[in-house]
């Protein structure tokens, strides 16, 4: 398989004094679209933010195609082509849905054209002039999502995408995670809602206790759902 995109190992995680990853480890290849799964508070979030290095402090190890990130800052992070959507969005209320679009700096060649964009989320180029608090809750998921798109990231951590949405968005952002894929795109998703991360992912990490303690692929996951649902309560 070569040189994991992104290496995660036995990486510790704290917020103040509160320890909330105990030396979680795996590995993400170029191309794979991998889900973390488990219930709420088993470290799934935290271990997003603290490969992007948003997290109190952390030791381990966590390397980007090879790059050791531990000690880096967040920009520093991103700039290795990694996009963050976080669960909360983060959309600026007083720019439009193109201001947003068009904030962030992009790395190298760039990332997608806005028109590649809007081909992608013809929901958004109707909604380019609208303000980001005027656009429905799936529209700003759609517009976080697009923002990194545009950055040129190639490793996307998304955090809780399809939380709370319409069931047809949420259709709508599994075709996008599928054609993201296929586009060779890797990425790495915090899923509460496993209907729709079990169709997607190639592979799934089970996460408790701030560690992965199960870890099966596509194939396996219909001789592994009994022991599933003990985990997740699913």
């Amino acid at each position: 398989m070569g040189t994991p995109f992104l290496s995660v190992k036995d990486l510790h995680g704290w917020y103040g004094e509160s320890h909330v990853l105990h030396g979680i480890s795996f590995d993400v290849h170029e191309g794979e679209v991998v889900t973390l799964l488990g219930r709420n508070g088993a470290g799934r979030t935290s271990t997003m933010r603290a490969i992007m290095g948003l997290i109190g402090s952390r030791k381990g190890s966590i390397q980007v195609r090879g790059t050791e990130t531990i000690g880096m800052p967040t920009h520093r992070i991103a700039r290795l082509g990694i996009g963050y959507c976080p669960e909360e969005r983060g959309i600026f209320s007083s720019l439009s849905a193109e201001e947003n679009l068009m904030l962030p700096p992009t790395m190298g060649s760039g990332g997608m054209s806005v028109d590649q964009i809007y081909a992608m989320f013809p929901n958004l180029k109707e909604r380019a002039q609208s303000q980001g608090t005027r656009l429905s809750g799936g529209e700003q998921q759609m517009l976080a999502v697009a923002r990194i798109l545009r950055t040129g990231a190639r490793l996307l951590l998304l955090d809780e995408i399809s939380e709370g949405l319409a069931p047809v968005i949420v259709q709508k952002l599994a075709e996008m995670v599928s054609t993201l894929r296929k586009q060779g795109y890797t990425i790495l998703m915090v899923e509460q809602n496993f209907r729709f991360a079990a169709p997607l992912a190639d592979r799934f990490l089970v996460v408790e206790h701030g560690e992965v303690i199960q870890s099966f692929t596509q194939a396996e996951l219909p001789s592994r759902m009994e022991r599933l649902h003990e985990y997740l309560g699913v």
